[in-house]
């Protein structure tokens, strides 16, 4: 089981299916045209089934693309997504909690859906990791749904954290601010909060001059 997203997949079937991504794929490609570099390679982190990469990798042809997930479903669904796509690269098992990434170098990292459902020391790492392979200016996107101080969350996104608790009490919607302070302590800034359908948020940070 890749997570409690998966949904519709034929038996047997290596490429398993997300039914959100349909749903925010272009409006997520939409704001990384905007941050994403040129050119270079973009690492994705919780990769899941593949669907988002292999849509970005489409859109942005000069990018290289590296996906990640550490699940082994998940890398079979992810390879079979992206077959016959020259820039993207075979995906890498890689557990975000864990210190030591395969991967040495990223111009951007991306990061969907990931942040509230995984522990704590998940999203930890991701900024630590991301750190260690960014550039100065590099950008670490976020996407999903979570808590803003001084902003009423929305129903839903209240309900959606309850029964993600009640799933697994270490998951759960995390607040900005405790998100905005992993980043200071990883040596990033956030450069921009854009709000997104289905009361979910892109958060873009920045890895600062002489940071790493």
């Amino acid at each position: 089981m890749i997570g409690p997203w998966i949904a519709g997949e034929q038996p047997g079937e290596a490429r398993k299916h997300a039914p959100a991504t349909l749903r925010n794929r272009d409006a997520i490609g939409d704001v990384l045209a905007r941050h994403l570099p040129d050119s270079g390679t973009v690492l994705e982190v919780a990769s899941g089934s593949g669907e988002h990469c292999a849509c970005f990798a489409r859109r942005f042809p000069a990018l290289t693309w590296q996906p990640g997930d550490p699940d082994e479903t998940a890398l079979a669904s992810i390879a079979a997504w992206c077959a016959g796509l020259p820039n993207v690269r075979r995906p890498l098992k890689l557990d975000a909690s864990v210190p030591d990434w395969p991967v040495n170098r990223a111009d951007a990292v991306l990061c969907i859906n990931m942040v509230h459902i995984s522990r704590r020391e998940a999203t930890t790492g991701l900024f630590r990791g991301s750190g260690a392979l960014l550039p100065s200016g590099g950008p670490l996107i976020l996407y999903g749904p979570y808590i803003e101080p001084h902003i009423e969350t929305a129903p839903s996104n209240l309900e959606f954290d309850r029964a993600l608790r009640q799933r697994n009490p270490e998951w759960g919607l995390r607040s900005t601010a405790d998100i905005d302070r992993l980043a200071s302590e990883n040596g990033f800034m956030r450069a921009e909060r854009v709000a997104m359908p289905a009361n979910n948020l892109m958060l873009i940070y920045r890895k600062g001059q002489g940071a790493g």
